[in-house]
């Protein structure tokens, strides 16, 4: 499709007076600080008057869209057309078993099922939610967690659409559900190793997750044992197996500071121990594998570097270090494996995959072709493998799964998300581009458009962009943005500080008292995109070779 021109949405003004909402003012004293909050009453959920303005926004949005009914139409099935109705996932291997989800085309749940790792095996399914979702207006599916002997599945289920989780327990074998119902969870729970003891997280009233119990199968959820409360509001927990699977393991954290607790998996009923107690300012997640603690931390590495110890003293004072700190590099996560560990670490705002042996004799990085992609750790649930799995996409790549072969360092291609329709890769170019800032720092911008769009530029731009808690924004693929795309658009990534696209103190430079760089960030990369434009019309120059600063 070539790119078509860009003509106004609308010719004239909808004579339509939006809602007002009444101001009430209401004052607000925290921490010494008086505040006036206006709409206070607005925060009143169930409140008739609150209903009834938000009925009113509605319909006013209602009315002022009408005119666009056609176009939005017309987008909506070109959209929807891209997408494959009936597709399966990747199956992925845990205990004996090969996991899929899949989903059908006039069907809008998934189907969960699983087979055994032997010829022949027929598939059993585990979960239909397109018949479990029939009485229900709303419905989703949490965490979906075998036991160890593969005979139960515990299941969080969401019938209101608030992450506030029922969790319920299917025996396999005889396809029935036991008596468990136990509400206001996350979704998720982690089983013991005697097939009988789950622990699973509770939420507050503000839905924080804050309290961890131990649930044995059959016995009343009344009964069950609070195992860790936390009581500062300012954190939140989970549980969750090592990859190991020989621990339980609990993280309680907030913005700048963890702690973690671990208990045997063979000793339900026993007690969570700490590894070291929180300390403002340091952050740390833990895992088990070879009888060893690893540890990635911030400690005294504001880009974090990865350390272990053994189980009988796993303190910070035993810590040895397995990666540095390194002032140019990000160590974003870890995927641990019986023979080799696999890093993922940020190198210049793009997520590298790495990979070395125990001993350390190996180090090498997957290399995948491209310079602006984004690579990450897949669903790894089986540490005696002898591959990883990794999910891949770049802003003219659609999302693939690759499996990764340690001995042989084959890149396999195991799925790419098809796109349906006339979409080829090679109509699209994508770009890597460097904005300056009002300091003088050098900002990311990704941008992708159609090739043939240059016979037509300067054209409509699209600029998106976040920068908070840390969130980093990758160059990624979206079937949906190729609607703009055909039609001249071109769409960008402003990776501003605030984020981590550029390592923890890409984030630290984003907030609290530097907050105004994420938004100076951003205004920056328009008004340079918006810039660069006449000299690349001007000269033909290739967009990474042209300057302009802020």
């Amino acid at each position: 499709m070539k790119p078509t021109s860009h003509t106004p949405l609308l010719d004239k003004p909808i004579p339509i007076k939006p809602p007002v909402a009444d101001k009430r003012p209401v004052k607000l004293e925290k921490h010494g600080d008086t505040r006036i909050d206006p709409y206070y009453w607005l925060n009143k959920r169930e409140d008739e008057e609150v209903l009834a303005y938000l009925r009113a926004e509605n319909e006013y949005r209602e009315a002022v869209m009408a005119p666009l009914q056609p176009l939005q139409n017309r987008l909506f099935d070109e959209i929807t057309s891209r997408i494959k109705q009936t597709d399966q996932s990747v199956p992925v291997r845990e205990n004996g078993y090969w996991y899929l989800t899949r989903v059908e085309e006039g069907k809008e749940y998934p189907i969960y099922s699983r087979k055994k790792d032997e010829p022949g095996s027929e598939e059993s399914i585990l979960l239909d939610v397109n018949v479990m979702a029939e009485a229900h207006a709303y419905y989703h599916i949490g965490g979906r967690i075998i036991s160890p002997n593969n005979r139960y599945l515990v299941y969080g289920e969401d019938t209101v659409s608030r992450r506030q989780y029922t969790l319920k327990v299917l025996d396999l074998e005889t396809n029935t559900l036991l008596s468990e119902h136990i509400p206001n969870t996350t979704g998720v729970a982690v089983w013991a190793h005697d097939n009988k003891t789950f622990f699973y997280t509770r939420k507050d009233d503000s839905l924080r997750a804050f309290q961890i119990y131990r649930h044995q199968l059959g016995g009343d959820v009344k009964d069950d044992v609070l195992v860790f409360h936390e009581s500062d509001d300012t954190f939140h927990v989970q549980v969750y197996p090592s990859s190991s699977r020989e621990m339980i393991l609990i993280s309680s954290e907030q913005t700048v500071s963890s702690e973690c607790h671990f208990l045997r998996a063979d000793d339900p009923t026993g007690n969570f121990q700490v590894v070291h107690p929180r300390e403002r300012d340091m952050e740390y997640d833990l895992d088990h594998i070879n009888g060893t603690f690893i540890i990635r931390t911030n400690w005294l590495a504001q880009n974090f570097r990865l350390m272990m110890a053994n189980e009988q003293h796993p303190n910070r004072d035993s810590w040895t270090e397995m990666i540095a700190h390194r002032q140019d590099i990000l160590l974003e996560d870890v995927a641990l494996f019986h023979s080799h560990l696999v890093i993922q670490e940020r190198v210049k705002g793009i997520s590298h995959i790495r990979i070395r042996t125990w001993d350390g004799g190996e180090d090498h990085h997957v290399d995948f072709g491209e310079s602006a992609y984004t690579a990450q750790l897949g669903n790894n649930p089986d540490p005696g493998h002898n591959r990883v799995r990794l999910v891949y996409t770049s802003m003219t790549t659609p999302v693939s799964t690759f499996d990764y072969v340690f001995v042989s360092r084959e890149l396999i291609l195991m799925k790419e998300e098809e796109v349906i329709g006339s979409f080829r890769k090679s109509d699209y170019a994508s770009r890597r581009l460097m904005a300056t800032s009002w300091d003088g720092q050098m900002i990311p911008v990704s941008l992708v458009y159609r090739k043939d769009v240059e016979e037509h530029f300067p054209g409509p731009l699209l600029l998106y962009g976040y920068g908070s808690y840390g969130i980093s924004i990758d160059p990624y693929f979206s079937s949906a943005r190729l609607s703009l795309l055909d039609r001249g658009f071109s769409f960008a990534i402003a990776h501003v500080r605030g984020g981590e696209d550029l390592g923890r103190p890409w984030y630290e430079n984003g907030r609290q008292l530097t907050k105004m760089n994420t938004f100076q960030d951003f205004i920056c990369a328009a008004e340079y995109l918006i810039r660069k434009a006449i000299p690349m019309q001007a000269t033909s120059l290739p967009w990474a070779e042209v300057q302009v600063d802020c």
